[in-house]
């Protein structure tokens, strides 16, 4: 199949993904009763208007706090669609549209693609709800047919290596490896990205540092090319390489929306950066004496009355032309902050920016490449001649909702591709987050062995006595089946929760509180919601672990992060030996190297056993952690 092939199946993939997404939430989402989207998370209402402003290019900004349900969880997240309506009852009026520029506890900042907001926003009883996210799919369609399009330059070699029509060149260099805070693997990682000159791909293990890593070298490259584009698929991803990056005193630019609302992150952003240069002040002016006007031309009556029809068009002209000399203006002051910017760092969307419109650049670095669709990998890739993936294809894919498409193959990214076309990567091999026992079922199956614990955590424990760093709880025989709720096709397992209780009990009961002032920082993991929401449920209700720093996560989740106690509950248990999606064995892989000094998993032997691969982790439990059974809580 050659290139125009691959991209028409691409494009094709795509689309049936569109579909879906879009089914799903005619179906699902956008039918829900009000009453329901705000039990669910889905609706903020009513809401108080606590700043309006204008973001760069003249867009209108609110910043909005939510008055009832404070503290609820939802299901809004930096970078998200919306819509903000006028409720009157249970009926929907005018409405804007607008992306989620952050979210911070009970409020949120959403950006409009318009500068002037109409007057019903400040007399209504305002509501946000989600809105179906068309912008990102029409991205990636561009992008898609711009790469079909492309026939020379840069972005054509790039085509044809990642097609598997050329190999890509490296020409080591005899660079020395004098990175002290770098190990070995690290710093022939930097060498590797510095030698490649179209392709580099760093495998980044958990807890190898692969961020460390990634920062180093985009200091390098930034010192030979001056200036590098560096993204991430998700905001959090992204505001992680911001911060790391300033923190080596590189000039960063954040464009796009933010998941941390800090000041380390805030001093970043485009907006932040123009409204601390002395020139931005008569723009802002500009921009409030143009909405002024438009709001004077909006409230004249002009039915049969010619001279307020003339006097309406003199204001809105007026109101336009000062938009346009605040735009002329603000456009210089992005360039120039654009132009002595060493890094500019957004989502891989994000890199479709009219702000990047006709921007090139020599490098692109993308971070977590392993969870990203295709297609918008190459959104930044258009942008540039040479490309570093890093990422690690043994953690959890990106999310497909079409099952077509997922089968046919659209859930495989970009580097599991060069990956599985013979490309070596440079691999990072030295891992400082978990104890060498806790590591070591996936070091065997994922990593070929070719990890080593770091002697900073080799032997990590928690400080109680006589407890092993890995447990297994094997609720066989046990009668705790799984249960699918109505409804949602999630399952839950209640009788592994009541294990995972008796767990947290004995850390509790056996802690020393002179030595170990504080119960150690503990996640509850599970692949299924049902099981989460059923745990949340009883914790709420449970006062001795409701006072704990716990707190309980999907694994899909809990992605990237890391605790001291890590505690998981795989559900499935039944008479078939049905595991669902478990069979991504990726999934426990994630779930499994996010501990650092204890995990302990509770499961069906008898049910997950079946499986090869889970039967291999519990031989390796019985011969490097503590295998129990459900019968030694029960006494």
């Amino acid at each position: 199949m050659d290139a125009a092939e691959q991209i028409s199946q691409l494009a094709y993939w795509l689309k049936c993904e569109k579909e879906e997404d879009l089914r799903q939430y005619q179906a699902w989402i956008l039918p829900m009763p009000l009453a329901e989207k705000r039990k669910k998370g889905f609706l903020w209402h009513p809401l108080r208007i606590l700043h309006q402003g204008f973001s760069v290019g003249d867009h209108g900004r609110l910043t909005l706090e939510r008055t009832r349900d404070q503290g609820a969880d939802h299901v809004f997240r930096a970078g998200n669609p919306v819509r903000l309506t006028a409720l009157s009852g249970d009926r929907e009026g005018p409405f804007l549209l607008g992306v989620i520029h952050f979210v911070r506890e009970d409020t949120m900042q959403i950006i409009f693609s318009a500068s002037w907001l109409p007057d019903w926003v400040h007399g209504a009883s305002l509501a946000v709800l989600p809105e179906f996210d068309g912008k990102s799919y029409r991205e990636m369609e561009f992008a898609l047919r711009t790469l079909r399009g492309t026939l020379h330059g840069p972005v054509q070699i790039l085509k044809d290596i990642f097609f598997g029509i050329r190999q890509p060149v490296c020409t080591p260099q005899n660079i020395p490896l004098t990175q002290s805070h770098l190990n070995i693997s690290q710093q022939e990682a930097v060498a590797h990205i510095l030698a490649a000159r179209e392709l580099a791909l760093v495998h980044g293990p958990p807890g190898t540092g692969k961020t460390t890593t990634l920062v180093s070298a985009v200091s390098s490259v930034v010192a030979e090319e001056g200036q590098v584009l560096v993204c991430a698929p998700s905001n959090t991803a992204v505001d992680l390489l911001v911060s790391r990056l300033a923190a080596m005193n590189l000039q960063v630019v954040r464009l796009g929306n933010i998941s941390r609302v800090d000041e380390e992150i805030l001093k970043h952003t485009l907006d932040y950066q123009i409204a601390n240069l002395g020139e931005a002040k008569p723009i802002a002016a500009m921009r409030r004496e143009a909405d002024n006007l438009r709001r004077k031309a909006e409230k004249l009556e002009v039915n049969g009355n010619p001279a307020a029809l003339k006097k309406r068009r003199v204001l809105l002209r007026e109101a336009t032309h000062l938009s346009d000399w605040g735009n002329q203006l603000e456009k210089k002051l992005v360039g120039l902050i654009l132009d002595r910017a060493q890094v500019i760092a957004c989502t891989l969307v994000g890199a479709a920016h009219t702000l990047l419109t006709g921007r090139t650049f020599r490098t692109v670095f993308i971070d977590e490449a392993s969870q990203a669709l295709e297609p918008a990998t190459w959104i930044p890739i258009l942008k540039s001649s040479k490309v570093v993936l890093c990422g690690d294809p043994f953690q959890l894919p990106p999310t497909v909702k079409s099952t077509e498409a997922l089968r046919a193959g659209f859930g495989i990214t970009l580097m599991d591709r060069m990956l599985a076309h013979g490309h070596a990567p440079a691999m990072l091999c030295i891992q400082y987050r978990g104890n060498e026992r806790i590591m070591g079922f996936s070091n065997r199956y994922f990593y070929g062995d070719r990890l080593s614990a770091s002697d900073s955590v080799r032997d990590r424990k928690l400080p109680f006595p006589d407890d092993s760093p890995l447990i297994f709880i094997d609720t066989a025989g046990a009668g705790f089946e799984e249960r699918s709720e109505t409804g949602t096709g999630s399952y839950c397992n209640e009788g592994e929760f009541a294990l995972l209780r008796e767990q947290l009990y004995r850390l509790q009961d056996t802690k020393e509180p002179e030595e170990v002032p504080a119960f150690p920082q503990a996640v509850i993991l599970s692949p299924y919601k049902g099981q989460v929401a059923y745990i949340e449920r009883e914790i709420a209700g449970d006062s001795r672990l409701a006072n704990l720093a716990l707190r309980v996560k999907t694994i899909d989740g809990f992605q990237g992060q890391e605790s001291d106690l890590i505690l998981i509950s795989l559900v499935r248990s039944n008479l078939t030996g049905e595991i669902g999606f478990l069979k991504d064995y990726r999934r426990f892989n994630v779930a499994l190297t996010r501990g650092r000094s204890q995990v302990v998993v509770v499961g069906d032997r008898v049910t997950l056993g079946r499986d090869p691969f889970f039967e291999a982790f519990f031989q390796y439990c019985e011969e490097n952690g503590d295998y129990r059974t459900a019968w030694d809580y029960m006494a």
